[in-house]
């Protein structure tokens, strides 16, 4: 589940991301990909890549914003697979620019971050004007995604830095920046992006009825288990997000190893609960 409010009343297709993949059906799975595997959580053998509602949102709204290069505010709960969509989409859009820094940073931290994400040469000028130049200038010679993590513990100076750079780049620059839903008044508060966003995308965790499509899809070790026990483990572990779901596989193949069982029944998911619930 999704909502979406967009700067204009476009209509987003995430086909052009997607493929035919997006025409298929609810929950389809993606051809095997070595790059996108390495993007799941605890990397699990055999885990598949789901074109979810969210995954098809983020792949519409991305392509709208790199085509527009501006801003695109993604929001929702930990664990609904917020990066991965984003990181999977702008990985077939263009070039991924993830900035890893530290809990509160200052422009600063963007810049080197920024500085070593572009491979630039050698370490950043300790100039800003300097290195701002680097950047802007490696930033202009082809379209680029910049991806913000936690960017609702951005500040205010921090803010202002990446409206530099947006503005500062010949036709804009997309900047993605992911948040959880309760930073979004943060966001709001930012005028300079009220301006600057092709849209506001709010991920949802998957729903219950969603569970018993989507859970056989993500991995093979869930096909042919009773869709109850799908449904039951899910409200008692997983609350609809697929990174508890990573979790609970990577703890039932492990259970299912040590016993020779090729299909986990309800004795067997409720023993992975207790396991997964008691922290051992």
């Amino acid at each position: 589940m999704l909502t979406t409010d967009s700067t204009d009343s476009t209509e987003l297709s995430a086909r052009p991301v997607w493929g035919v993949a997006a025409a298929t059906g609810p929950f389809a799975v993606l051809p095997d990909d070595a790059a996108l595997s390495s993007l799941h959580f605890l990397r699990v053998e055999g885990t598949r890549t789901l074109l979810t509602p969210g995954m098809l949102a983020v792949g519409g709204a991305l392509a709208d914003a790199v085509a527009k290069r501006r801003f695109l505010c993604v929001l929702g709960d930990a664990g609904i697979g917020k990066t991965f969509a984003v990181h999977a989409a702008g990985r077939r859009l263009g070039d991924v620019l993830p900035l890893h820094v530290r809990a509160q940073p200052a422009p600063a931290d963007l810049r080197t971050a920024l500085h070593r994400a572009l491979a630039l040469h050698g370490e950043a000028p300790a100039d800003p004007g300097a290195a701002d130049t680097l950047i802007r200038h490696a930033l202009a010679d082809r379209p680029r995604i910049v991806v913000v993590e936690d960017a609702h513990r951005l500040s205010a100076s921090c803010m202002e830095y990446l409206r530099f750079l947006h503005d500062g780049v010949p036709g804009g620059l997309c900047v993605v920046l992911i948040a959880a839903r309760r930073g979004e008044r943060r966001l709001r508060a930012q005028q300079m992006l009220a301006t600057r966003t092709a849209g506001w995308l709010r991920l949802e965790p998957l729903t219950r009825d969603q569970i018993p499509l989507a859970v056989p899809a993500l991995h093979p070790v869930w096909e042919g288990v009773d869709p109850g026990d799908l449904m039951a483990l899910d409200a008692r572990l997983a609350g609809g997000a697929l990174r508890r779901w990573a979790v609970i596989t990577h703890h039932t193949r492990q259970v299912m190893a040590r016993t020779q069982t090729d299909v986990p029944d309800g004795r067997l998911l409720e023993a992975v609960a207790d396991r997964i619930d008691g922290g051992r």
